[in-house]
């Protein structure tokens, strides 16, 4: 009985939440039958793979330099519209507008294929890494690149840990979130943020339009791993407790790090960026001279304090200490919009460096202790992969260091 009342009572918060954002949620049915459309498309042509290298390299080269000259052109009519000198900005903009449209449409015709050939090439490494069957890589990578939802984070005030994560409305306006935040938080008393992502494991997989070709692979990679996992019981119970949830986001985050990394080495060398230097562990970055303002370590910091407080029942005290420190981290240049329970409970959960929004949380440091005692990102994949609980990874971490 107490059971049933404590699931019925968080059904209703979930609902009393999702009264106001059901409006602006979403529509992930009609994006993934649009997007196996997109995928089906290219299956069929099959052209990609045909391509020799060199145009592989010139249609992604093409298709970044696109996406750069789109994005371009939309600052340029968000200025032309803000501007309040401008009295028609309709007529001013009709130029932009029109180019815009040309561009958005070479952009229909040419992002299929350069997905294409990185979804290929994506494949190959993932297949000789030893993550595929048979030679494959399975599932297929698939993956489009489109704006992403947002998502709001709902966290208790009195504990950090995400309890709902519901997605939104892509580009949401910042007044926007800050109304239904205020709403949110009011309405059910917790902790609430909009957050931006860069992309969602459903199949085929969302990742963020970019001109950065490293982030792009890093991204989908990323993305394939969760399909990965969701064949598997770390994926199958992502939403099962906040500690599978960093299971899983981490151990992806390391992965799509070293397979975005070895895209690059085959396929585009000169763009490769320096590897990151670590220590012999493999659990902590080498930095001869820290930066004046040590971005993760001072939210780390932030962090553990925060949790601290809130340990101790002093919820508008850490509330007030999280408001002031964004105010340091904001005059050393970092904007963040807002810092509270819901950012920790999002961010926290990317925990493939030490230090940052996780804290002390020792998931994270387990999850990259077993990488490093790996003897393969596949190893540590297939190892990983099958757990179902931190008190696995645990024991697995502490028989090989034993």
């Amino acid at each position: 009985m107490l059971l049933a009342f404590s699931n019925n009572q968080t059904a209703d918060i979930q609902e009393r939440v999702r009264a106001f954002t059901r409006p602006i949620e979403f529509d992930y049915a009609s994006w993934t039958l649009e997007a196996l459309g997109v995928k089906l498309g290219q299956l069929a042509l099959g052209i990609a793979e045909r391509f020799p290298v060199e145009t592989q390299r010139q249609v992604v080269f093409d298709y970044l330099r696109l996406i750069e000259n789109i994005q371009r052109l939309e600052e340029e009519l968000y200025r032309i519209y803000s501007d309040p000198n401008v009295r028609d900005p309709e007529t001013a903009s009709r130029s932009v507008r029109e180019q815009l449209a040309e561009l958005r449409s070479q952009r229909a015709r040419l992002g299929p294929l350069a997905e294409s050939v990185l979804q290929s090439q994506i494949a190959r490494v993932v297949a000789d890494l030893d993550l595929g069957l048979g030679g494959e890589a399975l599932p297929p990578v698939l993956f489009h690149a489109t704006p992403l939802p947002t998502a709001l984070i709902v966290s208790p005030r009195d504990v950090i840990r995400q309890e709902y994560n519901i997605s939104l409305a892509p580009d949401l306006p910042v007044d926007q979130r800050e109304a239904l935040e205020a709403s949110v938080d009011q309405a059910v008393n917790m902790s609430s943020l909009v957050v931006d992502i860069g992309g969602i494991g459903v199949y085929p997989t969302m990742v963020i339009e970019t001109t950065d070709l490293n982030y792009l692979t890093v991204v989908a990679a990323h993305e394939w791993i969760h399909n990965y996992f969701t064949l598997r019981p770390l994926g199958w119970n992502y939403f099962a407790s906040p500690v599978l949830r960093t299971m899983n986001e981490t151990a992806a985050a390391i992965a799509g790090n070293e397979i975005g990394r070895a895209v690059l080495e085959r396929y585009y060398p000169d763009l490769l960026p320096p590897p990151p230097a670590r220590s012999e562990e493999g659990a902590e970055d080498l930095q001869p001279q820290r930066p004046a303002f040590d971005f993760r370590l001072e939210m780390r910091e932030t962090r553990v304090r925060v949790d601290q407080l809130l340990a101790e029942g002093k919820i508008e005290e850490a509330e007030a200490y999280m408001e002031a420190r964004r105010a340091v981290f904001w005059e050393n240049g970092y904007a963040i919009r807002k810092l509270n329970q819901a950012y920790f409970a999002f961010h926290g959960a990317y925990a493939d460096q030490p230090g940052g929004a996780a804290g002390e949380d020792p998931v994270g440091a387990a999850v990259r202790a077993l990488r490093a005692r790996s003897e393969s990102l596949a190893a540590f994949l297939k190892t990983i992969a099958w757990m179902t609980s931190f008190e696995q990874l645990r024991e697995v971490v502490a028989d090989d260091a034993g």
